[in-house]
C-alpha cells in the first residue's frame, strides 16, 4: 500500500480519499481553508447525465458576447490580459464547434452515469444520509426558441440512453401541483438526481476521519520539489510532507497549485452565487432549472436554494449584486409563487468553479511527473462528478484499469 497526498479537499479530494482508503492507502487531505465552506457546499446538489454537451459549444461565443453587455446577465468574461485568460479563451473558441460536441457526449454521459451509480451506492452506507433525491430535474422554457433547443436535446440524449421527456405546461404543473407555472413547458431530465451538498460533504468527512484519513486544515501548499520525473516532497510553510503518490485536486487554484511543480494546467475560475430561502409550503419536490435565465433552483434540507451565474475572471472576493438580483428577478417569471428577495451580503455564497477552455474535466496521470494525478477542471459539474472521478484516481494510482475510457479527459490533451 502506498502513502498518498491529496492536495484539496473538497468533494474531488474527499471522493479520491474515500476510494482510496477502501483500498488500504495512508493518505493525508491537505486543504488551505477548514472544509466548511468551498464550492462543493454551496452548488446546486444536482447530479446530471443530462449535462453531455460541454460549456465550449457552438452558440456560446454569441450568446456570450451579448450577455457581455447585460450587468444581470448569466454568464461573463472580464477582459484580461493576464492569469491565463488568453490562452483559455483561444482554445475555448477552437472547441466550440459541433465535432466538440459530438466527441465529447459519450465521454460524459459514461462519466455521469457511472458517477450516478455511485452516489446511489454511496447513499446506502451507514451514516451516508445526504438527501438523494431520484426525481430527476425540470429544465423550464418560456420561449419558443428555448423549447426548439431543449426538444433537440432531449432527442440526442433518449439516442444516448438517457431517460427524457418533453412535457407540455399541464403536465408539469401534474408534477407539482402547489407550484403555479408561466412556462411553455419543460424537459423532464429524468436521468438525473439531486442531494443536498452540506450533508454530503459532513458525511464524507466523518467517514474518512474514523477510517484514519489525515485531514489537514487552514495549510496551504506553497513550495513542492522534485527529483527527474518524481515529486519528491510538498510544503505548507516550513512543514515537508512526503509520500509515494500525489493527486492535485485543488479546485479554481489549479494552476497556481501546478506552477510549483512546472506545470501548465489551463482553467479560469468561473464564479457562480446562491442563496437559500425557507420554503414551509414545500411545493417544489423537483429540481428546476431556468433555460433563458441560466438559474438553478434545487429544493434542499427543507429549504429553496436558488443559484446562478458564470463570472470568468480571476479569483476574488467580490460580490456582484447586480448577478444576484438578476437571479432573484428571474424566478418569478416561471414561478410566480416564488418571489425571493434580494438577500443581504452576509447570506449570499459564492464559489469558483474550475473551468477547463474545452469544458471537460481534466483526469489522468500528468505526461512529466509520473507519481501525480490530476483530478480538476470539473466546471459545473464538480459534486455531480465527484465520485466518478475518485473511483478513477484510485484505480489510477493503484495500477488498476479505469473503470471507463478516460482518453478524452487527459490532461495532455
Amino acid at each position: 500500500m502506498a502513502d498518498i497526498i491529496i492536495i484539496g479537499g473538497g468533494i474531488i479530494g474527499l471522493s479520491s480519499a474515500y476510494y482510496l482508503s477502501k483500498q488500504g492507502h495512508q493518505i493525508t487531505v491537505i486543504d488551505k481553508g477548514d472544509l466548511t465552506d468551498n464550492c462543493s457546499f454551496g452548488n446546486a446538489g444536482m447530479i446530471v447525465p443530462s449535462h453531455f454537451v460541454p460549456l465550449a459549444a457552438p452558440g456560446m461565443i454569441r450568446q456570450g458576447i451579448r450577455w457581455m453587455f447585460d450587468s444581470k446577465s448569466p454568464f461573463y468574461v472580464k477582459p484580461s490580459l493576464g492569469g491565463g485568460l488568453p490562452a483559455w479563451g483561444l482554445t475555448f473558441l477552437k472547441k466550440s464547434t459541433q465535432r466538440h460536441v459530438e466527441e465529447s457526449a459519450l465521454p460524459l454521459r459514461d462519466l455521469s452515469l457511472l458517477s450516478k451509480q455511485l452516489f446511489q451506492d454511496l447513499a446506502k452506507e451507514p451514516d451516508f444520509d445526504f438527501e438523494l433525491r431520484n426525481n430527476g430535474i425540470l429544465a423550464f422554457y418560456k420561449t419558443e426558441k428555448a423549447a426548439e433547443e431543449e426538444a433537440h436535446l432531449a432527442k440526442r440524449a433518449i439516442e444516448l440512453g438517457l431517460d427524457m421527456a418533453v412535457l407540455s405546461k399541464a403536465e408539469c404543473e401534474a408534477l407539482q401541483p402547489k407550484l403555479k407555472l408561466d412556462v411553455l413547458g419543460a424537459v423532464h431530465y429524468r436521468c438525473d438526481a439531486h442531494l443536498y451538498p452540506v450533508k454530503l460533504m459532513q458525511a464524507l468527512i466523518k467517514y474518512l476521519e474514523q477510517k484514519g484519513v489525515k485531514i489537514v486544515r487552514n495549510q496551504e501548499v506553497t513550495r513542492m520539489t522534485t527529483n527527474g520525473s518524481q515529486i519528491s516532497s510538498v510544503f505548507t510553510g516550513t512543514k515537508e510532507w512526503k509520500a509515494d503518490q500525489y493527486i492535485l485536486a485543488t479546485g479554481s487554484w489549479s494552476p497556481a497549485v501546478a506552477k510549483l511543480l512546472g506545470l501548465n494546467i489551463s482553467l479560469m475560475p468561473g464564479k457562480g452565487y446562491s442563496f437559500m430561502e425557507d420554503e414551509p409550503q414545500q411545493r417544489m419536490s423537483i429540481p428546476a432549472l431556468l433555460c433563458e435565465a441560466r438559474v438553478a433552483i434545487t429544493p434542499m434540507n427543507g429549504q429553496i436554494r436558488y443559484g446562478g451565474t458564470m463570472e470568468i475572471a480571476k479569483i476574488n472576493s467580490q460580490v456582484n449584486m447586480n448577478r444576484v438580483e438578476g437571479i432573484v428577478a428571474s424566478v418569478p417569471k416561471y414561478f410566480p409563487d416564488l418571489t425571493p428577495a434580494v438577500p443581504a451580503l452576509k447570506d449570499i455564497w459564492y464559489g469558483f468553479r474550475p473551468s477547463s477552455p474545452d469544458g471537460l474535466p481534466y483526469i489522468g496521470r500528468s505526461p512529466k511527473l509520473n507519481n501525480l494525478v490530476v483530478a480538476t477542471g470539473h466546471g459545473m459539474m464538480g459534486l455531480s462528478l465527484g465520485p466518478a472521478t475518485g473511483l478513477l484516481v484510485s484505480q489510477l494510482v493503484s495500477g488498476q484499469r479505469p473503470e471507463i475510457d478516460i482518453q478524452a479527459f487527459l490532461p495532455q490533451r
